[in-house]
């Protein structure tokens, strides 16, 4: 079979290009919701890459579980972890005690997202090189 690891980094790629035009237009809870999708397909990509399976959707623990030849610092897993609180709260209107999603995100949230998910896949670039 053949190792995927390629087409999931390309699509972590696609996905912070569309976190990036979200922010453009201000739709800010989806840039923050791609930024953690580009992410969690860019560190699933480096598993690929290592030939392991990686599941699940939380970015820090799939950082965590790379192997201890991974440099992953510490800083890595905590940006990990802020791109973890966009998974479900900036889709679902339930995870606000009131309002929906888009109204409790901004630029601040989507701006931070980027950055984060850009550095993870900066990165899972240079451990893929």
């Amino acid at each position: 079979m053949s190792n995927r690891a390629r087409d999931w980094f390309n699509q972590a790629l696609r996905d912070l290009e569309q976190a990036e035009n979200s922010r453009q237009t201000s739709y800010h809870e989806w840039a923050c919701f791609a930024a953690h999708q580009a992410a969690e397909k860019a560190v699933k990509a480096l598993h690929l890459y290592l030939k392991q399976e990686a599941w699940g959707h939380v970015v820090a623990k799939l950082l965590q579980e790379l192997p201890e030849a991974v440099p992953v610092s510490d800083e890595l897993v905590e940006k990990g972890r802020v791109l973890d609180n966009f998974y479900i709260p900036s889709r679902y209107p339930i995870s606000h005690p009131q309002g929906a999603p888009f109204e409790h995100y901004g630029t601040l949230q989507s701006k931070e997202a980027i950055r984060y998910a850009r550095e993870i896949i900066e990165f899972i670039r240079a451990q893929m090189a």
